[in-house]
């Protein structure tokens, strides 16, 4: 199954950690940081080009040279659609009304 994120952007639903709604994400000073470290290491990658209204981090896991270790590669995409929305295209959410 995949998530689509807005715009052209579709990730693996394996992939997802977390649907972070943006309002949430400020409210809380910890989040807030790590965003702010995540947008220096350039980590974040903003899809929406408009009102940011989510954050969905994601990891991918990939096989190193002889499938002898893994190599995890962390992304944040800002969306333009809601958590809510991103929760039920992913199925998250059964029966919202």
């Amino acid at each position: 199954m995949f998530l689509h994120l807005g715009k052209d952007y579709v990730i693996p639903l394996k992939d997802v950690i977390a649907i972070i709604d943006v309002e949430s994400a400020l409210k809380s000073e910890i989040t807030k940081e790590f965003l702010e470290v995540a947008e220096e290491e350039d980590f974040i990658h903003d899809i929406a080009k408009e009102e940011i209204k989510s954050y969905v981090i994601s990891e991918k896991v990939e096989k190193g040279k002889n499938n002898k270790y893994e190599i995890r590669k962390s992304k944040i995409y800002a969306s333009n659609i809601s958590s809510t929305t991103l929760f039920k295209r992913a199925n998250f959410i059964d029966n919202i009304k």
